[in-house]
């Protein structure tokens, strides 16, 4: 059974090889949507909203999933030596990569200034930025959570075979009924349509980062999405790296880090003891672990 549907701004699916209740895809879809209105900065109505609209005044109560997911961004900002940073967000204040322009030096000085994960206070069941105009984003691991979690509540609705896909941000809860693993296509960052590998996964996470999802060309050079929290600019050091891990928030996190590390990336996933494939921006791939 395959289904699809659109959320977080793409294109989803959640496929089972199991004899699954309807009410179980159902379920795992509306989970998602939750995820969805609760964390997008999108919507005004969303808890990520209205601290960002509070920022510079008074803490705002949190429940305990929120709080949770702040614990994990600061342990992605430490493991990260301050690379993944959820304040830094505030950066598309400069960089618009619907049109080739570079930002002023001015402009990135003052989005910088807001960055700061380490300013954000914490007590309790409560959060605060400190500074007018900062934010905090979670779309560094909103859809794999998200991911998780409807992956979860097919778990409990005893699916065993299958798996939950948002955006090509993957969790497989186990191989093909048969016990043939499932066979992902990585895309091609310069050619649409092509892939440069297939992994076979029969469980656990498997995510994508890379320079060709939002970017601009200019001068011969390409300008990415995914910028350093420090420099305010976009990472040049690769073209796409792919993570196989056991959780999709995992995989993720691990293979945004990457990119932002440049030239310690291998290292740096060789170290967290997961999967990988990725490739340079000579085009060479490099692969580790089990891919």
């Amino acid at each position: 059974m395959r289904h699809a549907f659109t959320a977080m701004a793409c294109a989803c699916e959640i496929v089972v090889d199991d004899p699954a209740p309807p009410a179980a895809i159902a379920a795992a879809e509306a989970e998602v949507r939750r995820i969805e209105a609760k964390f997008s900065r999108y919507r005004p109505d969303s808890v990520i909203s209205r601290i960002n609209a509070a920022a510079g005044g008074a803490a705002q109560a949190c429940d305990a999933e929120v709080m949770q997911l702040l614990d994990h961004a600061d342990a992605l900002f430490r493991a990260s030596d301050g690379l993944f940073d959820i304040t830094a967000g505030v950066l598309r204040r400069a960089w618009d990569f619907k049109q080739p322009r570079l930002p002023a030096e001015a402009e990135l000085a003052r989005a910088c200034a807001l960055i700061g994960w380490e300013r954000v206070q914490r007590d309790g069941g409560a959060v605060r930025l400190p500074d007018a105009g900062m934010e905090l984003d979670f779309g560094g691991f909103g859809k794999e959570y998200a991911a998780d979690r409807a992956a979860a509540v097919l778990a409990a609705a005893g699916v065993r075979h299958g798996y939950v896909s948002l955006g090509g941000d993957m969790r497989v809860l186990g191989p093909k009924a048969d016990g043939a693993p499932w066979m992902i296509g990585i895309q091609h960052p310069r050619r649409a349509g092509a892939v440069i590998a297939s992994i076979p996964v029969e469980r656990g996470g498997l995510a994508t980062s890379g320079d060709y999802e939002r970017f601009f060309d200019l001068e011969g050079r390409r300008y990415c999405h995914l910028l350093n929290p420090r420099s305010g600019r976009p990472v040049t050091f690769w073209r796409t790296i792919s993570v196989v891990a056991p959780l999709a928030v995992l995989a993720g996190n691990c293979s945004t880090i990457a990119m932002l590390k440049e030239a310690d990336a291998l290292d740096f996933l060789a170290a967290a003891g997961v999967g990988y494939l990725a490739m340079d921006q000579d085009g060479a791939l490099h692969v580790g672990q089990a891919v």
